[in-house]
């Protein structure tokens, strides 16, 4: 019986050819190759899967330049004032430089700091709104809207009952600053409105069955939003999740436990992004939202959004899992959730992509990111010496932007009679010529091994320089669907599609193959 949707029309002789949708149900790292759904990808590398096509993802452009590696970005919104920060760690010392006119930075705004990996909030006083940041070496760093401080300043930048360069996690919880201080299980939280003063320790030692630290510290809500159903969740090395609920610690009339649960070990200390009402966290488990994880408590692995991801998930946390730059980020405005995987500190990161609206995933590479922000609801990555706007025009900072793709194998209803594939046809919408390589790969050979794919060349005219009634402008995208010639003979195909551009939107739809009986005397 033929895979779902796959259309077959006859031809004369032996052969007939069969019309394939494009993957669009993404990236699939958990079945087996030969029970693997049509609509799936064993590969899906820098194509995006959208809802009705599979489209090669966009670019990065560099936004600001700076000596060394940019590890955290901080985005500051106070009223109408909106500051753009890097925390760069360059040979020695690490500091901190505006970034929000972008282009080369000037002199640091902060400099002298040990490391640049902080973790910060934003926090709206009757006082003014603030940044507030720790990172497990330094003092805490404020910045008020116009100048930075560090606690050691005065009033009311101050933190008194602990040493603020040992705290390593913040959260905002209750209109109430919550720290975790780095190799324990002790929190710290602050009186309600301060961003400094006296800081009263909160111990959940005898809390946390498996033991370990605390990582995390992150608000959970049941309502969608920020309110009274807001909980507090405390996240421990060893996977222990330990949620309160309540505004005023101190008071046991106002606060309480609702439970401990006990899930996958999360990976770093920006492990965990509230989502849609949710909290998900990457663990060892997969990335795992929290109200799924607190009902199947470990049992049920489709809980992990990452499920049919789930085996490369396995590899990358068992390869990587100790290197900094692990994060998750929504994108909303294109439908997007990042996960940034660090394959090699500082050198060599992938992004694991999930189309929010479908689930589908793909992996992203060619963007050296070890941290990520969204700014303006347009999303920046922090790298060696620069900060890319990511998603911005169709190609990586002037140079191509390279996409592999292998569909799921198909024995096209017929297991057991050799194929020979002839011919085929991609349907791409594009509004240029990209260089598109496209074959068969057949008996679940996963090598590309593809001939190339001739498109007609089109001049495009070019703003301030074409002209008007006589240039031909190239905004709109344009069906190409040019037939050649396929090799190879086996019992399975897959489609095979390489795409390298720049500057063009590329967008892939379907594939028609052309197939013969490989065994004299047998019919398909």
């Amino acid at each position: 019986m033929l895979a779902p949707r796959q259309r077959t029309r006859s031809l004369p002789g032996r052969s007939r050819s069969v019309n394939i949708p494009a993957p669009t149900q993404g990236w699939n790292a958990r079945d087996d190759l030969a029970a693997m759904d049509i609509k799936y990808a064993v590969q899906l590398t820098n194509w995006f899967p959208g809802t009705s096509s599979v489209n090669l993802r966009k670019g990065y452009t560099s936004w600001a330049t700076f000596s060394g590696q940019g590890e955290t970005l901080m985005y500051y919104y106070g009223g109408s004032t909106k500051k753009w920060f890097v925390v760069a760690k360059p040979v020695g010392t690490a500091n901190i430089y505006d970034i929000t006119s972008g282009g080369a930075v000037g002199a640091a705004a902060v400099s002298g700091l040990t490391n640049a990996r902080f973790q910060y909030v934003n926090n709206t006083t009757t006082g003014g709104s603030y940044i507030q940041g720790v990172n497990g070496a330094d003092k805490m760093v404020v910045f008020d809207g116009t100048n930075w401080h560090r606690d050691g300043d005065g009033a009311p930048y101050d933190i008194t009952g602990v040493n603020s360069q040992n705290l390593i996690g913040i959260n905002l919880h209750q209109n109430r600053v919550w720290f975790i201080q780095k190799d324990t299980l002790d929190a710290w939280y602050l009186a309600s409105g301060a961003i400094g003063g006296a800081a009263t320790k909160f111990s959940l030692a005898s809390f946390c069955p498996h033991g370990g630290s605390l990582v995390g510290c992150a608000t959970w809500t049941m309502d969608a939003g920020y309110g009274m159903n807001d909980m507090l969740a405390f996240i421990t090395s060893n996977g222990d999740v330990v949620i309160y609920q309540g505004t005023d610690p101190s008071s046991a009339a106002t606060w309480s436990m609702i439970g401990v649960w006990w899930f996958g070990a999360p990976i770093g200390y920006r492990s965990f992004v509230k989502y849609q009402g949710d909290l998900l966290i990457i663990t060892q488990d997969g990335v795992i939202p929290m109200a799924a994880a607190l009902r199947s408590s470990r049992l049920d692995p489709r809980t992990a959004i990452t499920n049919t991801i789930q085996w490369a998930m396995s590899q990358a946390i068992s390869l990587y899992s100790t290197n900094f730059g692990w994060q998750l980020l929504p994108f909303p405005k294109e439908n997007m959730l990042f996960m940034n995987v660090p394959v090699a500190e500082g050198m060599n990161q992938q992004q694991y992509v999930m189309n929010t609206i479908t689930g589908a995933w793909c992996n992203f590479t060619g963007w050296q990111a070890n941290c990520w922000e969204l700014i303006n609801d347009d999303i920046y990555f922090g790298s060696n010496g620069f900060v890319g706007k990511a998603w911005n025009g169709f190609a990586d900072n002037a140079t191509n932007i390279t996409g592999y793709a292998l569909q799921a194998f198909a024995n096209f209803g017929n297991a057991a009679t050799q194929k020979r594939f002839t011919m085929m046809r991609p349907t791409l919408f594009t509004n240029g010529s990209p260089q598109i390589l496209a074959g068969v790969n057949t008996d679940f050979q996963l090598a590309f091994e593809n001939s190339p794919l001739s498109f007609s060349a089109t001049s495009y005219g070019v703003w301030d320089t074409g002209l008007w009634d006589t240039a031909l402008w190239g905004a709109d995208l344009t069906v190409q669907n040019n037939w050649q010639g396929a090799n190879g003979i086996g019992y399975w195909g897959a489609t095979a599609l390489q795409c390298a551009s720049q500057g063009i939107e590329t967008q892939w739809a379907a594939t028609t193959l052309v197939m013969e009986s490989a065994t004299p005397g047998m019919n398909l």
